[in-house]
């Protein structure tokens, strides 16, 4: 049934077309032309353009056209997915992980082509860098929480250094919260899900609402919104049979657009994130198999996260050309506090305090001087860390309390130019090139037994011999600066309108840096005697060669890429069982070469159907080893023998649309996705790992006029997944409670019943449904 000309159907056909790419991973941007064609079915609103910002072009381009490996979501796509935090979009892309690290809650745990970490250390830098509104994020802590109100997404896969520097060498993701707009608008959504399993705890409701419109027509507009989380708990605790996993979240966020003249245009915004609930859900394998979702703990932990966030975004059309500054503010405030041993009795418990504070701002100028595209800039960015780690363990008398963390001061200058030089109408050549500055100054206190003290408050010592135990130092003081230049070299060639080859090849570095987390002083010291007291930067070379296809319809796309990475220096946490619960140092601990190929495609079948595809393959191996990975003493063919870890071999899925139309301006949208994803190494040694899973999500939606009601499921399949998967010592081994340490033998991905370990949960099954309004 053709759909009638009204504002109503216009609504339709927004909402219809944005599911019709939600299974693609890819976003739509609606010109004018596509919503006001009152004819269009959600098949024939693929015409609209797909683009992306992640090439910092004066104007924003089709992702078709781009010579990069980006999947893209926009604001109805991200809502119709039931986004609840980036964590989410993990089963979207292919040879990509948004995963959370779990020990520490709402901290990124990201990986994209087998480059990722596995750490809550915030003195770790990320290899996935992390952008919201154009501000780099300078830790990976905060980043995976409670998310409303975005205007898209962008994974850009592979080494960005070029334009977005440092710490982007598995790739970007780029969040853009919604703008004000020139027209007056509102939308109210609100949603209830949880588990139906008997067992599981309760239920989640939130609510948002958002307001836009303008204050002084074409000059000045506004939007504000709200948004409430109260989660009683999804996990039930054997222990003592109470719901667990509680959080309750609060966001207020403001922004205003000034539009002085035609050639300027201002968008400033600020957000308020409050967060807090009960810590990690760990289950220790020493107790219950990886298939199950029964955990026991005696200590509930907590976690508690304040974070203020403001941007001012500044964009001057110069003749032909434009100006863009992108000033950022955030100060994070987190504390938290967990049962490590995963056991219903005292053995190892931790807390933490972690204050962050940093500036940025970029500048740069876009402009095309005939057959030259051109981008030059500089970047500035200043941080504050400060750390306190509190680690407590039973005695006769009284918890022994060890204390130790970090303080930094971290620094960074970086300029940048890339140009694309068209040398015909098919052909263009791209060079780029940016020069980084770093340097990190630091004081650390190794965690050990010691005197009350706090290394946040500045009251810890980093010098002198501890008094509790002789010949061991308190810590450190040092200051290191890094500089490099990262180049890139690439081409495209466009066969026609619809298909092209491109191929290119980057450097990009992640940080060098200290660990705020060492343990065992001793060893590390004799470590640092010889290798330094920071552990160097990473160097990554990517080569990649692509494809990309659409017809002239736009009924067929198909996107196709093969890279190969070579990893110097790579840079790994360690983590290894201690008598003290468990270890986490920092070292280079080998090269390394990652080989893939993937694919993304969709077809449409008919006006009522649209079919779609993703694939990744993954073959990662150590070429030199600097370093005792495997944890047996010696430096061989051992270590070398290991997977790397975070590096699935298999990631893959499909998914299926349906939308049908309804009486008169009333629809029926369904649709359904499966992702697989192999397992894989999680620490460096393979004592601990990740399971495979299948991760299937369907949702069901009546749409009529404004209105939207969906019901919906994630993993349905009730995967059992952790956010790690971490070996403790023997102190979190005694045979009563579990057993011995893991040993050689566990070796490939041996479910071994007598490993102790600390492994957070994530969820299982959920189902859920959701009202959402526009007015």
């Amino acid at each position: 049934m053709p759909v009638t000309k009204s504002r109503v159907s216009q609504g339709i056909c927004r909402g219809l077309s944005a599911l019709a790419l939600v299974v693609t991973g890819a976003g739509v941007a609606y010109g004018q032309d596509a919503a006001q064609d009152q004819e269009q079915s959600a098949i024939d609103v693929l015409n609209a353009d797909i683009i992306v910002t992640a090439t910092k072009k004066k104007d924003v381009e089709n992702v078709q056209d781009v010579p990069v490996a980006i999947t893209a979501f926009n604001a109805q796509s991200l809502q119709a997915l039931q986004v609840r935090d980036i964590q989410t979009l993990t089963y979207s892309a292919p040879n990509v992980s948004l995963d959370q690290v779990g020990t520490s809650r709402g901290t990124a745990n990201f990986s994209i082509r087998g480059l990722g970490v596995n750490s809550s250390i915030p003195s770790i830098d990320p290899t996935v860098g992390v952008f919201v509104d154009g501000v780099y994020i300078g830790v990976n802590n905060g980043l995976v929480f409670d998310v409303f109100d975005l205007g898209s997404v962008e994974v850009a896969r592979g080494p960005q250094g070029i334009l977005y520097g440092r710490n982007t060498t598995g790739g970007a993701v780029l969040i853009n919260t919604g703008d004000p707009t020139p027209d007056l608008r509102a939308n109210f959504r609100v949603f209830y899900e949880g588990p139906i399993d008997s067992g599981r705890g309760s239920g989640n409701f939130a609510a948002q609402a958002v307001v836009s419109g303008p204050l002084i027509k074409d000059v000045l507009n506004f939007k504000v919104g709200g948004y409430v989380n109260n989660d009683e708990g999804y996990f039930k605790n054997l222990f003592n049979g109470k719901d667990f996993g509680k959080a309750q979240t609060q966001i207020l966020r403001g922004a205003l657009e000034f539009l002085p003249s035609e050639a300027i245009r201002m968008v400033a915004k600020v957000e308020y994130f409050n967060s807090e609930g009960d810590g990690p859900a760990g289950q220790n394998h020493g107790l219950y198999k990886r298939d199950t979702f029964d955990f026991a703990i005696d200590n509930g932990g907590f976690y508690k996260n304040r974070t203020w966030f403001a941007t001012h975004k500044t964009e001057i059309d110069v003749g032909d050309g434009k100006i863009t500054n992108i000033f950022g503010f955030r100060d994070y405030d987190a504390s938290t506090g967990g049962d490590i041993d995963s056991k219903p009795v005292f053995i190892f418990h931790s807390n933490s305090l972690f204050k962050q504070r940093q500036y940025s701002d970029e500048i740069r100028y876009n402009n095309r001087f005939g057959a030259l595209d051109f981008t030059a800039g500089g970047f500035w960015f200043t941080q504050d860390l400060r750390y306190d780690e509190l680690r407590f363990f039973p005695t006769f008398i009284s918890p022994l309390t060890q204390i130790g963390g970090g303080r930094q001061d971290h620094d960074v200058l970086g300029l940048f130019a890339s140009g694309d030089f068209d040398v015909t109408d098919q052909l263009t050549l791209t060079a780029g090139i940016r020069w980084s500055k770093e340097t990190k100054d630091v004081a650390v206190t190794y965690i050990r037994p010691r005197s009350n003290c706090s290394v946040v408050a500045g009251t810890c010592p980093t010098s002198g011999v501890n008094p509790l135990i002789p010949n061991e130092n308190n810590g450190f003081k040092d200051k290191r600066t890094w500089e490099n230049w990262s180049p890139k070299l690439g081409f495209q060639y466009r066969f026609n309108g619809d298909a092209q080859v491109y191929g290119n090849w980057t450097r990009g570095f992640r940080s060098g840096g200290y660990n705020f987390r060492i343990t065992n002083a001793r060893a590390f010291e004799a470590v640092a005697a010889t290798r330094g007291l920071s552990f160097d930067e990473e160097q990554v070379d990517s080569f990649e060669l692509g494809t990309k296809f659409q017809t002239p319809d736009r009924k067929l796309t198909l996107n196709l890429a093969a890279f190969r990475t070579e990893v110097g220096n790579m840079q790994r946490e360690v983590n290894e069982g201690s008598a003290a619960g468990v270890a986490q140092s920092i070292f280079n601990t080998a090269d390394a070469r990652i080989t893939g190929i993937e694919g993304e495609g969709r077809f449409a079948v008919g006006k009522n159907f649209l079919l779609t595809a993703n694939f990744g393959y993954i073959d990662a191996e150590y070429t030199k080893v600097l370093f005792d990975i495997s944890s047996d003493g010696v430096v061989n063919d051992a270590d070398k023998a290991l997977d790397l870890p975070r590096t699935p071999k298999w990631t893959y899925g499909f998914g299926v649309l349906g939308d049908f139309p309804v009486g008169e301006g009333n629809a029926i949208v369904a649709r359904a996705n499966f992702q697989h994803r192999d397992r894989f190494a999680y620490t460096d040694n393979n004592f601990g790992w990740i399971t495979s899973s299948d991760n299937l999500d369907a949702s069901i939606s009546y749409k009529t006029g404004g209105l939207t009601f969906t019901v919906y499921g994630r993993n349905l399949l009730d995967q059992v997944q952790h956010g790690g998967d971490t070996q403790l010592g023997t102190a979190a081994q005694i045979p009563v409670f579990g057993g011995p340490l893991s040993t050689g033998v566990d070796r490939p991905f041996a479910d071994n019943p007598k490993a102790g370990t600390f492994s957070p949960l994530v969820r299982g099954r959920v189902l859920g449904v959701e009202l959402n309004a526009d007015f």
